[in-house]
């Protein structure tokens, strides 16, 4: 059966360090390169930066009404 994937393994490049990837490492080139991928993850170097005012469901918060310069305040 052919190779769907245009990539071949032999062309799959290491993330970690650019060297070509082994077939038991797979997406990496060594066990080094795969610890280090691994680290990275877990000390959160991979992490997506979001704004801190991003509510969990993805939703923005209602925004609240800011004052205007020229705007003298509420009347009494």
């Amino acid at each position: 059966m052919a190779n769907s994937n245009p990539k071949s393994a032999s062309s799959a490049k290491c993330p970690i360090c650019g060297r070509p990837t082994e077939a038991q490492y797979r997406p990496f080139c060594s066990r080094r390169c795969a610890d280090v991928d691994l680290s990275r993850w877990l000390s959160g170097a991979y992490a997506i930066p979001t704004r801190p005012d991003d509510d969990e469901d993805g939703e923005s918060p209602e925004p609240t009404e800011t004052p205007r310069k020229d705007d003298p305040g509420p009347r009494h």
